[in-house]
């Protein structure tokens, strides 16, 4: 007689069983009926090369991962709405200040400019919107690790302004090749309270 012996993860009571969190955020999937245009910019922005793409389809990567963005080609798709529900926005992390200033500076002489800037306290952020009009924040961080970036959402700083201090992004570059020392311009200065009402997103 064959005794049937259930594996663990099938024994085990759902209430005890152990969270495994996702080893990596692997990639975003957009569908669009401007494909070219789409793939074009998050090509220019990302400094992404096609894996793939056949008109249809388009898988794209800037680093060792297969693909980071993907593309859907669906002619017909409506545009965007206000006052919809959906995904506010898709970050990208730059390794340094000096990164950061370069992608500015060569999208701006591309024409493609951020339509908000904010230094949010541990992240130093600037909002593009790509020809669909989704958000893509390109951003540094501006402490050395996680657990001084965490530390400032307890802070009283974040409870009065948890959105952030406007920045201007010309102003940025230039003090950054000044050679004022990074930390001083990462630093969030002080602002007052300012609530979701003020954030100059869709």
């Amino acid at each position: 007689m064959n005794e049937v012996v259930e594996s663990p993860s099938r024994a085990a009571p759902a209430g005890n069983a152990a969270v495994i969190s996702p080893a990596r955020l692997a990639h975003v999937v957009l569908r669009s009926s401007q494909f070219e245009a789409m793939v074009h910019w998050y090509v220019t922005v990302l400094g992404a090369r096609p894996a793939f793409s056949d008109g249809h389809l388009a898988f794209l990567s800037y680093d060792e991962e297969h693909h980071r963005i993907a593309v859907l080609n669906m002619p017909g798709l409506a545009p965007q709405r206000e006052g919809t529900a959906g995904v506010h926005h898709m970050a990208f992390t730059y390794a340094s200040l000096g990164d950061l200033v370069s992608t500015y500076e060569r999208l701006d002489q591309a024409g493609i400019r951020p339509v908000c800037c904010l230094n949010h306290g541990p992240t130093t952020s600037m909002y593009y919107a790509d020809p669909d009009g989704n958000q893509v924040e390109l951003q540094v961080d501006n402490y050395a690790t996680v657990q001084e970036a965490g530390a400032f959402f307890h802070s009283a700083a974040f409870a009065q302004n948890p959105i952030g201090v406007d920045f201007d992004p010309a102003d940025l570059a230039a003090r950054f090749h000044s050679g004022e020392d990074e930390a001083s311009i990462k630093r969030r200065p002080d602002s007052g309270a300012r609530g979701l009402d003020t954030l100059n997103l869709r």
